[in-house]
């Protein structure tokens, strides 16, 4: 029922419709930071009830549901649902651009904009937006003076402000994995850098409309494009520079690392 249902409530920041309030309510809390729900034990912050609920419990360590597989246990019973396809290898949630796969909608969706360029996530200070609000909470910390060092999955585009959850969640998606391409041997952690090196073997579906050029991948012809208009979107932060992509962006902001 609640597929057909009218969604009444829009967010006026990025357009996502929601049927119910609470629900609409909690989303626009995502963009403005605010995270009403305080732990008198910790301090931290939470967006919404069920994840406050959820953190005091692990000041209890009382975790009710146990997996069967290797005996993790899981304050939520949608927590343990998550950590079980990790074992089944399920991921029903599949992009129809790429074909990547996800296990849950959420990830499905913040993946999906990588496609298509959405940034819903504003900075009020400068105006500067993000693909996701990693990437925004870390940029809010240049504004209070802090000189923060990023790490940005080149998988997903996630981004961090330390090595070792970076480190930790680069880990997620590889899981072991390892995809050998039988036309050259290459070989690949991640699925969909496999699957996207394939097609360069026999297709290139994406063409500019300028020039004609063609590429294996959405993200490489949205890159090109830019050749084309001029638009530099990555600016490095401790110089200004300006760059097409966000991997010539990293590589250059390494080198006033090393010249530090």
């Amino acid at each position: 029922r609640s597929h057909t249902r009218e969604k009444r409530y829009k967010c006026k920041q990025c357009g996502k419709p929601f049927i119910y309030f609470n629900a609409f309510q909690r989303h626009q809390r995502s963009h403005t930071g605010g995270n009403p729900y305080e732990c008198k034990q910790c301090g931290t912050a939470c967006i919404s009830s069920t994840a406050f609920q959820c953190h005091e419990l692990s000041h209890t360590g009382a975790k009710r549901y146990k997996c069967k597989q290797c005996g993790k246990g899981f304050n939520l019973p949608s927590s343990i649902r998550y950590h079980e396809m990790t074992h089944t290898g399920e991921k029903p949630y599949e992009c129809k651009q790429c074909g990547r796969a996800f296990r849950s909608a959420s990830h499905l969706q913040t993946h999906e904009r990588t496609h298509t360029g959405e940034k819903p996530y504003e900075c009020k200070q400068c105006g500067k937006v993000y693909r996701y609000w990693s990437g925004l909470r870390i940029h809010g910390l240049t504004h209070i003076g802090k000189k923060v060092k990023t790490y940005e999955c080149k998988e997903c585009g996630k981004a961090f402000d330390n090595p070792t959850s970076f480190q930790k969640h680069e880990g997620s998606h590889r899981k072991g994995k390892s995809y050998e391409c039988k036309e050259c041997g290459k070989v690949f952690s991640f699925s969909c850098s496999f699957r996207r090196h394939e097609r360069a073997h026999t297709e290139k579906p994406y063409e500019c409309k300028n020039c004609g050029k063609a590429f294996t991948s959405a993200k490489s012809l949205q890159n090109h494009g830019r050749t084309h208009t001029g638009e530099k979107p990555c600016e490095c932060k401790q110089c200004g520079k300006a760059f097409i992509c966000s991997s010539s962006c990293q590589r250059h902001e390494e080198t006033h690392s090393v010249n530090m």
